[in-house]
This record gives structure tokens, C-alpha cells and sequence, in this order.
């Protein structure tokens, strides 16, 4: 599989980049708001979700590094957790806009209630995958509600 890079500039492109990071691995020391630079930065273990060049199945679950960077960062707000929690592993469910017109805010939705709300002066960011993928056994699983 080739690495991902990819873009963000609008709502519907972090639709995808949230696809991409659902279900990532990030610890609470592996996020960083550079104030000066208007960026928060993370990096994240991610679920390799996306099929193979041709769409054939995978051969093995994998699992990569990966880097998000947003800028135009202006505030960040921490929601059930402390940053000097470090050693915290926490499960991203979904990156979303606070807004469906005009965002202000990114919101990262993590498991178990936790968030974090990045102000922004508009959508900015991009994701780089980090090295080689690495096999795993375990494939991320979500309970399906059942409706009446």
C-alpha cells in the first residue's frame, strides 16, 4: 500500500480524513498545540481501512502512523482528559466541523466522551502516513444498534 497524504480545505474533505482516522490509537502526549504557529499537531496509530490499489481484499489487517496537522489553529479546548496525562491512550471515533456552512471549530470525538475543539479561522490541514504498516491481529469492531 502506497502512504496516504492528503488535504484537507473544506468539510467534506475532512469527512474523509475522519474515515481514514476512525478508530486511531493516540496518545494524550503524541498531541501538541503550538500556539506561535496557529497549528495542533498529532500523531496517531491508525486502522488501515482502505482497500488495496485495485480493490482486491487485504491479505493482512495492518495497522501505520500517521500525522495530522491543522492549522490556522487559533484555541484548543480539552474535554475528559488532562494533557499531563501523557501516557493516556485514546481511541478517535470521528473529526467533525462545528458547523455544516461556515466551521469555526473542528471537533475530535474520541471514545468515552473525550474531545477536543480546535478554533479555527477556516478548514486547513493535511495527514501523512509515518512509515511502514505493520500487521495486526486485532480489526477494530462497533456494535450495531438494533432499531425497532
Amino acid at each position: 500500500m502506497p502512504a496516504l497524504k492528503l488535504r484537507a480545505v473544506d468539510n467534506d474533505d475532512i469527512a474523509v480524513i475522519s474515515t481514514i482516522l476512525q478508530d486511531a490509537l493516540v496518545a494524550v502526549g503524541e498531541m501538541i498545540y503550538l500556539p506561535e504557529e496557529e497549528r495542533f499537531v498529532l500523531v496517531a496509530n491508525r486502522f488501515c481501512w482502505e482497500m488495496p490499489p485495485g480493490g482486491e481484499a487485504r491479505a493482512s489487517l495492518e495497522r501505520t502512523m500517521t500525522g495530522l496537522c491543522v492549522d490556522r489553529v487559533t484555541s484548543v479546548q480539552r474535554r475528559g482528559f488532562s494533557p499531563r496525562d501523557e501516557d493516556r491512550i485514546l481511541s478517535l471515533l470521528a473529526i467533525r466541523p462545528d458547523s455544516l456552512e461556515t466551521p469555526t471549530a473542528l471537533i475530535l470525538d474520541f471514545a468515552d466522551g473525550i474531545s477536543v475543539r480546535l478554533e479555527v479561522g477556516r478548514v486547513m490541514c493535511h495527514l501523512d502516513d509515518l512509515g511502514e504498516p505493520w500487521p495486526t491481529r486485532w480489526q477494530p469492531k462497533h456494535p450495531v444498534a438494533e432499531s425497532d
